[in-house]
């Protein structure tokens, strides 16, 4: 540390105090009654102040540079604005000893000998505290909470905003040592506030805020007048009675002289943020100082220590970034590092360390031994058993234990000097003369070795890793290297200030200046870039670089040397230098251009550097083939250029090679048809249409469907045109495709019908399907579509499919719970099994609903079908029994309807006599088990009462009596027993109007009978009208033996034609009206069976039978119509 006198001038009085304005600009120097304003650049004297009418002591400026406060002898503080003007004053009872301003706040803290006084802009008034001696000096903490007041009695007094007091200091020495500077550590980075403390007792002390002293008193030997510290509070200035200015440690400790003076020195202070020092002295002289701070640091390979806060040491690996600190607590001058040994020179002594391992990345620092003894030199060399000592001409080997052991006087004044290794004990020294000289030495030889000599002063040398090479920085900025071997200058580059070898590459090296970075490969151009700073290192693609007080690894890619060595085709060289550290980019650069060269062994190195593995496959691709026998550079060279990207280039070399088929495949796999196309020429035509085929499959793949329809239709390949046109519902083009397409071409007009399908075209669908004569499937895709008038149509034109119409139109209809229909298309597709299951199930269905008209019709309907089936020789004996067990149920489901109407509606449309007679007939049918549905209770209860009303009492008794023996419904419980107690007061026999009568033997039947419904004389069965279930007037007779059914349904129907009916509704047209007139003279049923009508196995009166019709437009049992011609 040096200090350099930048400006003086000289005051008529002594100059107690000064203060820089914050932001270093003005300084303003209280001398005599005046307050003197300076430039602090060149030392003008802006202005003089007055305002105070005696000596002014004490001057403070705000943290925010807006306003400065004075205090006098004359007991007045005078506030000021930046502007130096006053704008305030107040006045104490005594005079002021010292001011200063809360660095937050801005409240001003004003001290005399009696009192202190707190003023803030806000308040009118001052707010003052007495105090119990003379107040000498102030000084707030940082955050502007606390005040720390140093008193003459000895005492310092922390307050707090409001002046109470926190804490009391006494020092030891009391009133014989009183305190007469104080000042808080400005900076940020301690945890606690420190406050340093300057008496009269000539010590130095440091204090927390709590009042516990840091450390013990450091004697000064001087009475101290002023105490400050740096802007961050890593250095502090003291002067006082010893007529100097001081420059200590923030922990205390002596590091130098600022400037000496002629008188005791009152005030020093720093300067804003810089090294600057001014001084005021008791004669009135007003010193500028600059403050120089020299670099004081070594360099071993990635390790540099440097000296940091004046007394410390911090090594650093310039690699890992790991930083060691060592604190010598006393000002450290040299620094030398060599290995594992570190060297620290101090004021008195030398230490030497050493690491605790021999690991690499070891920072662990030991002291090995102490050399005490006071060392004068230039520069200090450390090797693994010695310290090497440089003074002007004169280099002096000393031992660790201090005993010089060798000693080389230099012709010339030694200007650098750098252990370039060797055994321990036996390490060589590149030294480096004024007189242009460069030596080697070893540390056992007393003879040094003079390697070469050159005209100009050395500034920088280096030498080559494996010693071949010197370079060397002259003092014209000129960098030369040399082979040390036969002495000849190999190169000079200029503007250079310092140079370093490459550690892992020979012929590398790189030198700076000039603001730039030099980067020179063997005797290529040299590569630059900005870079400022000096380079001291150069490892591998690191380039270590001081910058001023800071060292930096600079990690530098060694591409410009790699592409010069590519650009010559030395490849294996090449990869050496991007072996330093280049860019992936870079070494993607090698790897290609190593390939084209066919460099096979460095392109593979470099592509499994960047992890190519499609690159590392065609290199041992081509290798196999090498080894197969395989000779031909140009294939080889063309399946790089084709990996490369390089298509033509390659497509001439496959053609040169006379592989054209490869470039052919290369060209289609890139999908560049047309390139393909080119190459072809005029070729063949299959493969064109190959090319086409691939381009269509391209297409396809990137989202092209329309234009790989078209390519696939030129291509003949139709089936793909197809089904992408399918899959995209493009009906017009299916039909385009279809109605080109030969008929012979099944396949694809089969999957057009299929896409026409789906795609829901049924028309287009059926013309394709009629183009290749499929009758079936246009059968199916009637079925499908529900097109059942045309599936009909095709069937009556071709009974083969009439299964397959007629079973799905069935199951359609049964679907759509059109069941009957169902059942009759099931009939009609001779599906007798699914015909009689629909009806079974209808059946059931009807009686569980209790519709038993519907299922009398079921039952009739069934028996009907067995009929048919009975046709059939093999099982009509089994039909003809099932036809008459359903044609009894229909008889009995079709009477039970009207029973269950009466029982459970509310009103019935039959008569007495109908419900009367149908009990009657049920009572006599339900002999055994009642079938599902049909309940005996209802029957018997609805006999007991129509034949009480009608007179018949003894059948209404035996009716009540057999109901006693069922289990009856609660609805019906009530009714049933007031008709059995009220049929007792009835007579004990039946009407006689109501006895049925026999019409083949005129015997008169019981109404209840036996027998069930036959006479009891002649056993003739009872035929019932299905309306009104009366017996009627027929009689059952047998054919005589020769007369054939046919010719017995003849002669029937001679003796009661049938006629055709006629319309009894007339028209008549006149000239201006249409009228329609009933005539009722027509009489069609004239010649009719007067008492009965056959239909459907049953039999009814002809005047019921026609007011039914009428009612229901059917026959009410088998409800066929009356428009339909039946059999």
């Amino acid at each position: 540390m040096r200090a350099v006198l930048t400006w003086r001038d000289k005051a008529e009085h002594c100059i107690y105090d000064l203060a820089f304005k914050p932001d270093g600009t003005q300084l303003i120097l209280a001398a005599g009654n005046r307050l003197l304003v300076y430039d602090t650049s060149d030392g003008t004297l802006l202005q003089p102040l007055k305002g105070h009418k005696d000596t002014v002591y004490c001057v403070a400026y705000a943290k925010d540079g807006k306003r400065f406060a004075s205090g006098s002898a004359d007991k007045s503080v005078i506030i000021w604005t930046s502007k130096l003007e006053g704008i305030l004053k107040y006045t104490h009872n005594d005079s002021i000893q010292c001011v200063s301003y809360n660095p937050v706040t801005h409240q001003l803290a004003s001290c005399s000998s009696s009192d202190f006084g707190l003023w803030s802009p806000e308040q009118k008034s001052v707010s003052k505290h007495k105090s119990s001696s003379k107040i000498t000096c102030c000084s707030w903490t940082n955050d502007g909470q606390y005040l720390a007041l140093g008193m003459f009695n000895g005492i310092i007094s922390i307050r707090n905003k409001n002046g109470e007091e926190k804490v009391k200091i006494e020092r030891p020495g009391g009133s014989l040592s009183p305190i007469w500077s104080i000042c808080w550590n400005p900076s940020r980075e301690e945890h606690n506030d420190i406050l340093a403390v300057a008496d009269w007792g000539q010590k130095l002390s440091f204090y927390q805020l709590s009042g516990k002293q840091i450390g013990k008193d450091r004697s000064l030997n001087f009475d101290p007048c002023c105490l400050s510290y740096f802007t961050k509070g890593e250095y502090i200035l003291l002067g006082g009675s010893d007529k100097q200015v001081s420059l200590f440690t923030k922990d205390g400790v002596r590091l130098g002289t600022v400037g000496e003076q002629n008188s005791w020195v009152w005030t020093c202070k720093v300067k804003p943020d810089s090294n600057y020092v001014v001084v005021g002295c008791q004669d009135g002289t007003i010193s500028f100082y600059q403050l120089i701070f020299s670099t004081v640091h070594g360099l071993y390979k990635d390790r540099y220590a440097y000296r940091d806060s004046m007394t410390d040491v911090i090594v650093q690996h310039l690699i890992t970034e790991q930083k060691v600190r060592i604190k010598c607590k006393e000002l450290v001058k040299k620094i030398a590092i060599y290995k594992n040994r570190l060297a620290i020179q101090l004021p008195e002594k030398i230490l030497i360390y050493e690491l605790y391992s021999d690991d690499s990345s070891d920072m662990h620092y030991r002291v090995k031994e102490r050399i005490v003894k006071k060392f004068e030199c230039n520069l200090l060399v450390v090797c693994a058993d010695h310290i090497i000592l440089c003074q002007e001409k004169r280099l002096q080997c000393l031992s660790f234990s201090g005993v010089k052991e060798r000693e080389w006087q230099m012709e010339s004044l030694i200007r650098y000097i750098k252990v370039i290794g060797g055994p321990p004990g036996r390490e060589g020294l590149l030294v480096g003369l004024k007189n242009g000289q460069i030596l080697k030495i070893f540390v056992d030889n007393l003879f040094a070795i003079v390697l070469l000599k050159q005209a100009t002063a050395v500034r920088c040398l280096d030498m080559s890793a494996s010693r071949k090479k010197l370079a060397v920085v002259d003092e014209n900025d000129m960098c030369l290297v040399y082979d040390i071997h036969t002495k000849e200058l190999l190169f000079q580059e200029p503007n250079a200030n310092s140079v370093a070898w490459n550690t892992q590459c020979e012929d590398m090296l790189c030198f700076s200046g000039g603001g730039y970075l030099n980067i020179k490969a063997s005797t290529f151009p040299v590569h630059q870039q900005k870079l400022q700073g000096f380079v001291v290192g150069y490892h591998g693609s690191k380039i270590f670089c001081l910058h001023v007080f800071s060292m930096s690894a600079v990690e530098v890619p060694q591409s410009a040397p790699m592409y010069q060595y590519l650009d010559r085709k030395m490849f294996k060289e090449a990869y050496q230098i991007a072996c330093l550290g280049v860019t992936d980019t870079d070494w993607r650069e090698l790897a290609m251009e190593a390939l084209e060269g066919l460099e096979f062994e460095t392109a593979k190195k470099a592509f499994t550097r960047v992890q190519d593995l499609r690159y590392l496959e065609l290199i041992n691709s081509i290798e196999e083939r090498k080894k197969r026998g395989e000779t031909n550079n140009d294939l080889f060279l063309a399946d790089v250029f084709s990996y490369q990207g390089k298509f033509h280039e390659a497509a001439k070399l496959y053609k040169r090679s006379g592989h054209e088929n490869l470039a052919l495949e290369m060209y289609t796999d890139l999908r560049m048809f047309e390139y393909a196309k080119d190459f072809l020429e005029s070729g063949d035509p299959k493969e064109t249409k190959m090319l086409i085929t691939k381009q269509a499959d391209w297409a396809r793949n990137i989202n092209e469907p329309k234009a790989a329809v078209e390519m696939y239709i030129s291509a003949g390949e139709h089936v793909k045109a197809i089904e992408i046109s399918g899959n995209h519902g493009w009906v017009d083009t299916l039909i385009d495709i279809a109605r080109k397409l030969d008929k012979a071409e099944r396949e694809p007009l089969l999957m057009c019908a299929h896409y026409f399908k789906k795609l829901d075209n049924p028309g287009y669908a059926a013309e394709t399907y009629l183009k290749i004569g499929d009758l079936k499937s246009l059968v199916q895709l009637h079925v499908e579509t529900q097109r059942w008038d045309e599936a009909f149509a095709l069937g009556e034109k071709h009974p083969e499919f009439k299964d397959d119409i007629y079973v799905p139109y069935a199951q359609w209809l049964a679907e759509n719970d059109r069941f009957e229909e169902s059942q009759k298309a099931f009939h009609k597709a001779g599906r007798q099994q699914e015909a009689v299951k629909v009806l079974e199930q209808l059946t059931h269905n009807a009686v569980v609903e209790n519709r038993f008209n519907d299922a009398a019709y079921y039952y009739w309907m069934l028996s009907m079908q067995c009929l048919d089936i009975a046709q059939d020789p093999a099982q009509k004996d089994v039909m003809l029994d099932k036809f008459h067990h359903f044609q009894h149920l229909a008889e009995l489901y079709h009477g039970y309807h009207a029973i269950h109407q009466y029982t459970e509606e509310p009103f019935s449309s039959h008569l007495p006599e109908t419900l009367f007679n149908i009990s009657r007939f049920l009572l006599h049918s339900l002999t055994k088990d009642p079938p599902l549905g049909i309940s005996k209770v209802k029957t018997l209860f609805t006999l007991a009462k129509q034949s009480k009303a009608l007179g018949a009492y003894k059948l209404a008794r035996h009716a009540y009596d057999k109901l006693q023996g069922l289990h009856i419904p609660a609805r019906f419980q009530k009714s049933i027993e007031l008709g059995s107690l009220t049929i007792r007061s009835k007579p004990f026999h039946d009407s006689e109007e109501l006895v049925p009568l026999c019409y083949r033997c005129s015997t008169n039947n019981p109404l209840l009978n036996n027998l069930g419904n036959v006479c009891i004389n002649c056993r003739q069965p009872f035929v019932f009208s299905a309306s009104s279930y009366e017996v009627l007037h027929l009689v059952e007779f047998y054919l005589e033996e020769g007369i054939t059914d046919e010719e017995a349904v003849s002669l029937i129907d001679l003796e009661a034609p049938r006629h055709k009916h006629e319309n009894k509704w007339q028209e008549i047209t006149s000239s201006n009206s249409q009228t329609l007139r009933l005539d009722e003279t027509t009489d069609s049923m004239r010649d009719d069976d007067p008492f009965t009508a056959k239909l459907s196995f049953e039999m009814f009166h002809s005047e019921d039978y026609e007011l039914l019709v009428l009612q229901h437009t059917c026959c009410p049992y088998c409800r066929r119509r009356i428009d339909d011609p039946g059999p």
